[in-house]
């Protein structure tokens, strides 16, 4: 077991790498991996099962000991990235696709990766945990509203079927995860040792089937969608961090609230573009995956350098979760 923990810390690490060089690829073959389209919903399924190993109820004691808090990050996370997207799609009148991919993207929930980023940013490592399970616990409500209230100008939105598949590749496998954990703790302990690998494959041949299913439209539209993303993610950076501020909140969880706003759990966009949409409307999700990592490091190195007076959070319940999403 050592060495698959070896080789999946060292995936988890060079996450970014592999979904570049095998988008690339794809780019380059698209026949070679056009097939893996089919098996999206699982892979991201897979994905949040072993992010439901990683739970525990003591995740959700934040919640308890600062409600206020953790539901204005969550407010903010639900607020500022669906508005930003439909801004954008209205700024640029995008093409109906991306203009539905890029409001996909900003109406899911957080991204894990991002519990990673407050803790190297040495922010409240609680506070962006406990902010990124609730949302996530709420996608299949929030999600689909959000959806429907801000993309019904391009496509119709059948808000029963996003809700169901959001319960089936999100929420089903999250409690399977966590059941397992709880009745199986020592072997669960053992297979989240492979998770960072499991969870780079994944997410990797998820980007790859994106690229290689939208191929020619990529051609014509990937710079653009490009920049939406970018402009998307540096915006949900800034304005989370100055609504943690205008909040009152210190700067731990300032720093914890604008990662748990800019970054996405765009597996989740991916999964449902691809299942409701269309190859190009997961494009969208597809980038930000991998942008969001390179931006959140290079965040978090910023904040680090960053003085915390109170100091506060940095170090207590570092509990940390990894997912490449």
């Amino acid at each position: 077991m050592g060495v698959v923990e070896k080789i999946s810390g060292f995936a988890g690490k060079t996450f970014t790498l592999w979904v570049i060089l095998f988008a690339v690829i794809a780019y380059i073959l698209p026949n070679q991996f056009i097939w893996i389209g089919d098996y999206i919903v699982p892979l991201l399924g897979i994905v949040m099962f072993g992010m439901g190993l990683t739970l525990s109820a003591a995740d959700f004691k934040e919640v308890f000991r600062r409600p206020k808090e953790v539901a204005l990050g969550v407010a903010g996370h639900f607020i500022i990235m669906p508005l930003l997207a439909f801004g954008l799609a209205i700024g640029f009148d995008l093409p109906k696709e991306v203009a539905v991919g890029v409001i996909l993207v900003g109406c899911c929930p957080s991204g894990t990766a991002s519990n990673v980023m407050v803790f190297l940013a040495r922010g409240n490592v609680a506070l962006a945990v406990a902010i990124a399970s609730v949302s996530t616990i709420l996608a299949p409500i929030v999600t689909p509203l959000l959806i429907l209230l801000l993309a019904s100008k391009w496509v119709n939105i059948s808000i029963g079927s996003l809700f169901f598949s959001i319960i089936q590749v999100v929420i089903i496998p999250l409690i399977l995860g966590f059941l397992v954990k709880k009745f199986f703790g020592k072997q669960a302990e053992a297979g989240a040792k492979a998770l960072p690998l499991v969870s780079v494959i994944s997410i990797v041949l998820i980007v790859s089937a994106v690229v290689a299913g939208s191929q020619d439209q990529l051609a014509k539209t990937g710079l653009l969608i490009f920049a939406v993303v970018v402009l998307h993610n540096v915006l949900g950076f800034l304005l989370g961090f100055f609504f943690a501020r205008l909040c009152g909140m210190d700067l731990a969880k300032q720093k914890a609230v604008a990662m748990e706003v800019g970054m996405q759990n765009s597996g989740l966009g991916v999964a449902i573009a691809t299942a409701h949409f269309s190859p190009l409307a997961a494009v969208p999700s597809a980038i930000f995956s991998v942008w969001h990592n390179i931006s959140g490091s290079v965040l978090a190195y910023i904040f680090s350098l960053m003085k915390d007076k109170k100091n506060v959070g940095t170090d207590k319940n570092n509990s940390i979760k990894t997912d490449a999403s």
